[in-house]
């Protein structure tokens, strides 16, 4: 009989939630671990993170706990669910307002910054949004996660600039949008980490690039 290798094993835990609470206490307790754990992952990281930990914190017994989740990797599936459905949204919403559009450099650069800037602030505002996303970065069995939310958004983007620039091969297209989901995701991961950096700052500069970028487009280079 083969050994278990370590994707396999990871493969066998279950991240999905247990049940999902209709009544209002059962939501407060649901909440409850939720907010904990972000809390939890502040102060110690995703390493030290125990379900013990959680329900002593939050004056929960561990039945109560288990009710809901089954392990630490759901109860992080959540909040990272959470999190990146926020910043998703609020990605797509720009680009239903046109925030790719704009008459002068200045407009563009602009309307890419305050998207920028705000997943940022949503992300540092975010109950343990530092640690979910080193969590979501370096646990495997929780990384598709992430690559589930940057195929859809860059899979939206694609959309928008090959109406935008209609004569740009799909496969440069596909190229762009994955760079500039990237690009985003590294800017903001670099302002959450470094609570010292000026979001704002480092937004424009992402502005910049994607503008200048762009300018490529125009030029067919």
């Amino acid at each position: 009989m083969p050994k278990p290798t370590a994707e396999t094993a990871a493969a066998d835990i279950p991240l999905d939630a247990k049940l999902r609470p209709t009544q209002a206490r059962a939501q407060d307790t649901y909440e409850v671990v939720l907010a904990t754990a972000g809390e939890l992952l502040v102060e110690s990281g995703f390493e030290q993170l125990t379900t013990n930990a959680i329900c002593k914190r939050a004056g929960l017994t561990p039945p109560a706990l288990y009710r809901y989740f089954p392990n630490k990797y759901a109860i992080l599936k959540e909040l990272g669910d959470r999190l990146m459905r926020l910043q998703d949204e609020a990605v797509f919403e720009w680009m239903a307002a046109g925030g790719l559009e704009g008459d002068t450099p200045a407009e563009r650069v602009g309307k890419v910054a305050d998207l920028l800037t705000g997943v940022i602030d949503m992300t540092r505002a975010f109950p343990g949004g530092a640690a979910i996303g080193r969590a979501l970065r370096a646990v495997p069995m929780l990384q598709q996660l992430r690559f589930a939310s940057r195929d859809m958004v860059a899979g939206q983007f694609a959309e928008v600039l090959a109406a935008r620039f209609p004569t740009v091969p799909a496969a440069r297209i596909g190229v762009a949008t994955r760079m500039m989901v990237e690009l985003t995701y590294a800017a903001t991961e670099m302002a959450v980490e470094e609570p010292e950096q000026d979001a704002g700052a480092l937004s424009q500069e992402i502005g910049r690039l994607f503008d200048r970028y762009f300018e490529t487009f125009d030029l067919a280079l």
